[in-house]
């Protein structure tokens, strides 16, 4: 009967035998590849557009405080701190992958942007202006993405 079973396998077709396989090694690296460009694409729009919203805090805030009204809600200096933050937040969005030294500190800008906009969100519901909003939000999400991404699915 031992021997039976052997032969009783040999008689299978071949395609009932089910072997376990793990992804090709080039499909898991093109995938991270993938992920890896989708990320830096991302962080390089978002960088832009924080860089153009903290020069905009710090420079040219008595200019925009005309247009939008929820800017009166916070103090001066505290605007002035946030577009100082966004500065910062551009720089570490970037230079760290470039330089390949302190990596980490992308994903903490990430982070870090997607509670400023957390609190962007408030100060907009609060006067009702639809448009910031919602591009409070994506850009939250967006940040939200790209911390998770440099965090757990394509670190730097």
């Amino acid at each position: 009967m031992a021997t039976a079973l052997p032969d009783l396998v040999k008689q299978l077709p071949r395609y009932a035998i089910v072997k376990p396989s793990a992804p090709s090694p080039s499909l898991i690296r093109g995938d991270l590849f993938s992920m890896n460009i989708l990320l830096w694409v991302l962080q390089i729009v978002t960088a832009l557009l924080y860089a153009a919203s903290g020069l905009m805090k710090l420079f040219f805030f008595d200019k925009v405080t005309k247009d939008v009204p929820s800017f009166g809600v916070l103090p001066r200096p505290v605007w002035t701190a946030l577009g100082i933050l966004e500065l910062l937040g551009t720089i570490a969005l970037i230079l760290p992958g470039l330089l390949k030294s302190y990596t980490g500190l992308t994903a903490i800008a990430a982070v870090v942007l997607c509670f400023e906009s957390l609190l962007f969100i408030w100060v907009h519901i609060k006067y009702t202006e639809k448009t910031p909003i919602v591009m409070s939000v994506v850009l939250g999400v967006v940040m939200a993405f790209i911390a998770y991404g440099r965090f757990a699915l394509s670190p730097l």
